[in-house]
């Protein structure tokens, strides 16, 4: 590759990148899902597109689609609530083992006797679309507000059950059906147990790193945080168990352990959430040939009615019968299991390894998720309305803090959303803990220093100093007037669970932006 054909490269992915983010913005208003939308960019650039571009190298679009899966697990675990996924966590435990299982086989016999695939085809269809798909979950979450115990049950079920669903495939990919069932099932708990214990003791140590060591700036911070889940990723791997695992669960623990500029963080992850995304369904989009597709479009809509009406429900019925879940959040569960491009990047396995029908797996899976999720995605937001579970909890107020080493000090900074309690409190109504103080306001983009009788407002940024000794317990505060107003406390009203960072989505400014204002630039000694 010349200079001038990395000058070409840039420009043309540049340009996809733009029509892509643009592309957000057309999907969140027309309510199609944008990953149709990224797929039908690659379609275009493909050879049966406009582009022309002959794209046929199923090994990479594997290896960058791991690595975009990477990325995403570990953006949706910076950005998963510990206080909402521990309920959850025995639920999404059976979803992610009994439940694959009993989708695998449902969806497995349906693909055999009704679509008349050999039995190694329809293993591997199987193996492949029972896993929901951590981008498509993700994002589907931050436009339906559902409660907290079905948003746990939703986002550590698709942070977990990537892991059994590639041991499967795999396995199906190189031997075929396997003979023994449960050395198979041996060493997908054994896999499941070094990938949790490994993510576990990364994400831990990597926490306690972070919140002693003071880097030189703000900007370092994300950069390390994303380093460190990564590396969950890659130790896990290398320790033959499930790397995708250990970077859910490592991000997880970084994601709530209140570590320095955790907002600019999960920022900078959503970020770069969004550009693997991007990447690996434009890929996947270049992969695949429509012309090729036509005869397997009866096949993968036959599949995915089996998938979608009969399996999953029931994976979702079985795996959840010991906790007694009412029926309207199994229904809702069952029909927010959604597939993207996670079933699609493991049906190049089976490519890799040169399966016999392959190609015919890759083309069915195709075809049923791009169908299946046009129809679940957009009707998701009215199915969670006419089951009445469309209502979610109050979000917790963000609140992003900043160390001040040589003060042994924390800069709060937060702001008051539109269901935010705040609004009407004066400032001494706050009754912040002694060595705690609200010391800048930042209203219509002007800053002031607010006195005792200052009203709050809706869309008020406040910066609040607080010492060591306080920090927690002046966070606590914020989040009670907040969720009860100004007689929280007296009322009973008192936020008992550490204070969780803001919804990926939200709108927020560091600590170091809010101190200044309209944005001013710190000096270096500032920084320090």
């Amino acid at each position: 590759m010349t200079v001038d054909h990395l000058n070409q490269l840039l420009l043309l992915c540049s340009l996809v990148l733009l029509v892509a983010v643009a592309a957000v913005r057309l999907s969140s208003r027309s309510g199609l899902p944008s990953l149709l939308i990224y797929l039908g960019i690659g379609i275009a650039l493909g050879q049966d597109g406009l582009g022309g571009v002959d794209f046929s190298n199923a090994e990479l679009t594997q290896l960058l689609g791991y690595a975009a899966l990477v990325v995403i697990l570990a953006e949706g675990g910076l950005g998963t609530q510990w206080k909402e996924i521990r309920p959850a966590l025995p639920r999404a435990a059976l979803l992610s083992t009994l439940g694959v299982a009993v989708s695998v086989g449902v969806t497995a016999a349906g693909a055999h006797y009704l679509a008349g695939l050999d039995w190694r085809q329809a293993l591997l269809i199987g193996a492949v679309v029972s896993s929901t798909d951590a981008a498509a979950v993700f994002s589907v979450l931050r436009s339906v507000p559902l409660p907290a115990r079905l948003t746990g049950v939703l986002e550590a079920e698709s942070g977990f059950n990537d892991a059994p669903v590639v041991i499967l495939v795999v396995a199906f990919s190189t031997a075929g059906p396997v003979e023994h069932w449960y050395v198979l099932i041996g060493e997908i708990a054994l896999e499941l147990a070094i990938g949790a214990a490994v993510g576990l003791a990364v994400g831990w140590i990597g926490a306690y790193g972070m919140r002693h060591v003071a880097l030189p700036a703000s900007g370092l911070y994300p950069i390390a945080v994303m380093a460190i889940a990564v590396s969950a990723y890659a130790a896990g791997a290398l320790a033959h168990g499930s790397g995708f695992l250990a970077v859910y669960l490592a991000a997880v623990i970084l994601g709530n352990a209140k570590l320095p500029h955790s907002a600019a963080t999960r920022g900078f992850a959503e970020g770069l959430g969004w550009i693997g995304q991007i990447g690996m369904f434009v890929l996947l989009g270049l992969l695949v040939t429509p012309h090729n597709l036509l005869d397997d479009i009866v096949p993968a809509l036959l599949i995915g009615l089996i998938l979608t009406v009969v399996a999953r429900p029931l994976s979702v019925f079985l795996g959840l019968l010991p906790f007694r879940v009412p029926w309207r959040e199994e229904a809702l569960l069952s029909w927010a299991g959604l597939r993207g491009a996670v079933p699609i990047v493991l049906a190049t396995i089976p490519m890799v390894g040169h399966v016999p029908g392959s190609e015919r797996v890759f083309n069915i899976v195709f075809v049923l998720v791009v169908v299946y999720t046009l129809v679940q995605g957009p009707t998701l937001p009215w199915l969670a309305r006419r089951l009445k579970l469309g209502e979610g909890e109050a979000a917790d107020l963000g609140i992003e803090s900043a160390p001040l080493e040589r003060l042994r000090g924390h800069l709060l900074s937060t702001s008051i959303g539109t269901t935010s309690r705040m609004h009407g409190v004066e400032v001494g109504e706050l009754r912040m803990p002694s060595g705690a103080a609200v010391t800048l306001v930042v209203r219509d983009g002007k800053s002031f220093v607010p006195t005792p009788t200052t009203v709050l407002r809706h869309g008020d940024e406040l910066l609040v100093v607080a010492t060591d000794q306080v920090r927690d317990a002046a966070e606590k505060r914020l989040q009670a007037v907040s969720q009860g107003g100004k007689l929280a406390g007296w009322l009973g009203t008192v936020a008992e669970a550490p204070v969780e960072a803001v919804r990926r989505h939200g709108r927020r400014k560091t600590a170091a932006t809010a101190g200044h204002g309209t944005g001013g630039r710190r000096s270096h000694r500032d920084r320090e």
